[in-house]
């Protein structure tokens, strides 16, 4: 089966120096760029991580730090996939909650906001999570019905994960529409605000999801702690959660001066919260 697309479907892997998405690096990325028509193109990196790569790390994707001493810096290269995902959709296993979350951070970490407000997401994972129950391996050879012989090599675990995906539409076509939009909606987080799933929208009202003030709206906890902030900015939550934190700081800020603005004040909600 053909997979139905109006954007380009963008299917990638990542492998890593851990799994500790604030604090390890990227040392691999290959990119599958499935294009409306059919076509295909890739994007393929080592990356060197400037961290070393622990040996327990090593024995699964098979990267050593001798593999990476030359490769080039996500710096380095950070423009070039910025440049290759643009207009793309996204697509992956597991996805939602590594991959994406990682790539994140590593733009992050040089400057750059990855905006992806107008992404579709299709977490070839929770298609399976939810119609079966496996890893890669296992959905590859229930799906597939093949081995898959290079487990932890970004490449393969791609060029598996875009083979599951067309396999689950031809599989569940009467419960899966063929197209991106219903896919990112079957497999999408859209409730959650950042990628570190602490922050959630509940009927449009951002809340905390977790800790003391779970369930709490951020503007409430804003208001009567501020000092909250302070320390989510500084420990380690990931750039993300922080920087879509300090986005709905803003807004709440911007809102408290405009609510007392002399010049609006004929027009001030008189239900509206006071922050900080």
């Amino acid at each position: 089966m053909n997979l139905n697309l109006t954007r380009p479907l963008a299917v990638f892997d990542l492998e890593a120096t851990g799994i500790n998405i604030a604090s390890d690096r990227i040392v691999e990325i290959f990119i599958l760029k499935v294009h409306p028509d059919g076509s295909q193109t890739e994007f393929k990196s080592l990356i060197n991580p400037r961290i070393p790569i622990p040996p327990e790390v090593v024995e699964i994707h098979g990267i050593t730090n001798e593999k990476v001493k030359d490769a080039p810096t996500f710096l380095d290269i950070a423009f070039d996939i910025q440049k290759f995902l643009e207009g793309c959709d996204l697509a992956g296993y597991n996805s939602n909650r590594y991959d994406i979350p990682l790539l994140k951070e590593e733009f992050y970490r040089i400057g750059i906001t990855w905006d992806l407000s107008n992404t579709k997401f299709v977490d070839v994972y929770k298609i399976f999570a939810q119609m079966e129950g496996r890893d890669l391996s296992s959905a590859y050879k229930f799906y597939c019905n093949k081995e898959l012989v290079d487990a932890h090599s970004a490449e393969y675990d791609v060029r598996a994960t875009f083979d599951v995906l067309l396999s689950q539409l031809d599989r569940y076509k009467d419960k899966l529409d063929n197209n991106v939009d219903a896919l990112h909606t079957f497999t999408g987080d859209e409730q959650f605000i950042d990628s570190g799933y602490r922050l959630i929208m509940d009927n449009g009202v951002p809340r905390i999801n977790f800790g003391k003030h779970k369930g709490k709206s951020v503007e409430e906890v804003l208001s009567k702690e501020p000092h909250y902030y302070d320390w989510i900015m500084k420990s380690d939550f990931l750039q993300d959660t922080k920087h879509k934190l300090t986005e709905l700081k803003n807004q709440y800020q911007a809102k408290k001066k405009a609510a007392n603005n002399p010049k609006n004040t004929g027009n001030k909600d008189p239900n509206q919260p006071t922050l900080f």
